[in-house]
């Protein structure tokens, strides 16, 4: 396990510690759920984007136009 130490303004680490408290969680357990969210979302970004790569462009447009009407976005 390894150590950081992050430099932030102290009302955002006085919301952090907030944050935690409403949780129930410790300062350092929310950051690590926090961070497991964000390198979550940057592997489904990736993994997307790498799919989309070697997709059908048309078919993927047709596919979106499909939610989007479904979805009424």
């Amino acid at each position: 396990m390894s150590t950081l130490t992050v430099r932030l303004p102290d009302d955002k680490h006085n919301r952090l510690k907030a944050l935690a408290a409403h949780k129930k969680l410790s300062l350092n357990k929310l950051i690590e759920e926090l961070t497991t969210q964000a390198i979550a979302e940057f592997d489904t970004e990736v993994r997307f984007k790498a799919i989309a790569a070697t997709g059908d462009k048309k078919k993927g447009l047709e596919l979106l136009e499909k939610l989007d009407s479904h979805f009424g976005s």
